[in-house]
């Protein structure tokens, strides 16, 4: 065995991982309208969830978030293709639905490629515009684990309106809206939180998800460090089996 070889793969992989981190951003955009926060851990270093936040040009608040069919190299390398062409096409002030139809159409081209990988050009996407003055969603979820609204002490989830993307050719894609209130808070999340176990073979789930979401967390920071530390406490494992994503979205108001 080489090991030199051995070290300098380790080495390119770490590298890569921070590289990839770079593309995904520590924390939401300040907003006067809004409390954003997020925080992601991978499972491998590299992995296949990916988020971001992009303010459009009329001053509406875009935010994205995705998981790409499996985890580790070949994931970030799908990732990292999926979110740069997300990115620009959202420059561009694509709505929801036109998105989610290209970034399809985008995995689809690799795809027919390949009969072997093509059903690692997947991904579940769920992308949302809020119009700060309103506090109204348009969103589209493609498969996507539901998101969740606490309003008061109910929670409430905001179903898929499509299949996951890259798998269909032709993809029936609906876009849906959603009215926020003041003092709403909007939870999105990978399926690693719900689907974190334990050794015992028990999941998180998503009631305990749900029960965190009513009980923990006044401030938006300490309700994600809450959250992760009750997947510890769960005795999920650490480094997570799988990526790990949340981002909230407190809302008070323009």
């Amino acid at each position: 065995m080489n090991h030199t070889c051995d070290c300098d793969l380790e080495i390119d992989i770490d590298l890569a991982g921070h590289v990839q981190q770079l593309l995904l951003p520590k924390s939401g955009p300040a907003c006067d309208w809004c409390c954003i926060g997020t925080k992601n851990r991978m499972a491998l270093g590299l992995g296949g969830d990916f988020f971001d936040f992009i303010t459009m040009p009329d001053g509406c608040q875009q935010v994205f978030i995705g998981d790409v069919t499996g985890h580790g190299l070949h994931a970030s390398v799908v990732m990292s293709l999926l979110y740069g062409f997300i990115h620009r096409s959202s420059r561009e002030a694509c709505a929801p639905l036109e998105l989610v139809q290209q970034a399809n159409e985008f995995l689809q081209t690799f795809a027919t490629r390949s009969r072997k990988f093509d059903h690692f050009f997947s991904s579940t996407l769920f992308c949302g515009i809020i119009d700060p003055q309103s506090l109204e969603m348009h969103y589209v979820n493609a498969g996507h684990p539901h998101p969740l609204v606490r309003r008061g002490r109910e929670i409430l989830s905001l179903p898929t309106t499509s299949a996951p993307i890259g798998f269909f050719d032709e993809l029936t894609v609906a876009m849906r809206s959603f009215q926020f209130e003041q003092e709403d808070r909007l939870l999105l999340y990978t399926d690693g939180i719900i689907e974190a176990g334990r050794e015992d073979g028990a999941l998180f789930g998503l009631e305990r998800l749900k029960e965190v979401l009513v009980d923990c967390g006044d401030d938006h920071r300490e309700f994600l460090d809450d959250l992760f530390a009750a997947l510890k406490e769960f005795g999920a494992g650490d480094p997570p089996t799988d990526d790990c994503t949340a981002i909230v979205i407190d809302f008070h108001g323009p």
